[in-house]
């Protein structure tokens, strides 16, 4: 009988070895590190929760934060949910392949937050196939046929747009300068995001009606601070009689703040520069109460509760409106008040 040769295997190698393996299995199963407990057996064993599939388009933003956290906070098991989340990490690949993987593993709802709002025809076809309804988060979509969706719970943009622009209005009126010209730059968000085309139209509808405002310049700054910084960077070398910023998100007006500042220029109340921004999250309201942020237009991100009530009413066999939207308000240092400031949760 032939000897056996004995191997030695220091508990490195075992390490290393079993940390491979997990790796590869993880990825042949198709497991996210930003997705939930997508486990098939899982689910199976949790057949009397309801599961919901939701694809996050990223975490770009405090906004985006809070936003996940208010869908998190609703669908637990306490509420009776399985939730699968997804961060799609601001690709639309990524999304629809999140989609698919909701369908192949028999999601009953799929929620998803569309990065942009073109190409989505065929995975909602597949989704519709598969008998999976699907609610449109914060974003839409634009497709022909509108049955492939549910219904869009979100903000309505084209008004936070107009709201901005109502606003310049009445402030140049009050300091007397309505009839002066007015030059403005605009930050915009992520190109084809609903947020993005929604505030653009609006604003835009408002300043059509005033022949001596001037868009100087528009650019994308992809909602995030840094893009912001380096967009308004360009905008005041080009243009050196800047009076009005109006940033599309609250992280690219901290980005434009601090080229501006930077550049010498002052912002607010008292500076050479108006400062418009949406979102109204924490960081930026102490920035309105303090004068450094003239206006700043709320998207509200708590979402989740509005979508737990359209899945309550499809349980029940009900069948929700096409779209709702979200409560929300303008604020300036009029009304931003410490009391506020303190029950922000974004």
């Amino acid at each position: 009988m032939k000897a056996v040769k004995r191997y030695h295997i220091s508990t490195g190698k075992i390490a290393i070895g079993l940390l491979l393996l997990i790796l590869l299995l993880m990825i042949l199963g198709g497991c996210s590190l930003f997705a939930g407990y997508d486990d098939e057996a899982y689910i199976s064993e949790n057949e009397n929760l309801t599961v919901v599939g939701v694809s996050q388009l990223g975490s770009e933003s405090g906004w985006r934060t809070a936003n996940t956290e208010s869908v998190q906070s609703v669908f637990t098991k306490q509420n009776g949910f399985f939730l699968i989340f997804n961060n799609a990490r601001q690709k639309q690949e990524n999304q629809i392949k999140a989609i698919r993987s909701f369908i192949s593993q028999r999601v009953d709802y799929i929620v998803f937050a569309p990065v942009v709002e073109s190409g989505w025809e065929t995975v909602l076809i597949e989704a519709k196939e598969a008998g999976i309804p699907v609610i449109l988060m914060d974003r839409g979509v634009n497709v022909a046929d509108k049955s492939l969706y549910i219904t869009c719970i979100g903000s309505d943009f084209v008004e936070e747009g107009e709201k901005a622009g109502r606003w310049l209005e009445a402030d140049l009126e009050e300091r007397g300068t309505a009839d002066d010209e007015i030059n403005i730059v605009i930050l915009k968000g992520n190109q084809g995001a609903s947020a993005q085309t929604g505030r653009s139209i609006g604003f835009s509808t408002i300043a059509g009606t005033h022949s001596n405002w001037n868009i100087l310049d528009q650019e994308y700054g992809d909602f995030t601070s840094a893009k912001g910084k380096e967009v308004m960077e360009s905008f005041l070398q080009k243009y050196p009689d800047i009076d009005v910023v109006v940033s599309q998100n609250d992280d690219m007006t901290f980005g434009a703040l601090e080229a501006i500042r930077e550049s010498g220029r002052t912002v607010g109340i008292d500076g050479d520069i108006t400062i418009i921004s949406f979102d109204a999250v924490q960081e930026a309201l102490q920035m309105v109460a303090e004068g450094t942020i003239n206006v700043d237009i709320e998207c509200n991100p708590n979402q989740g509760e509005y979508i737990y009530e359209a899945i309550q009413m499809l349980e029940s066999g009900e069948e929700p409106e096409k779209r709702y939207y979200v409560e929300e308000d303008v604020y300036t240092i009029d009304n931003v008040t410490e009391e506020l400031l303190s029950q922000r949760t974004y």
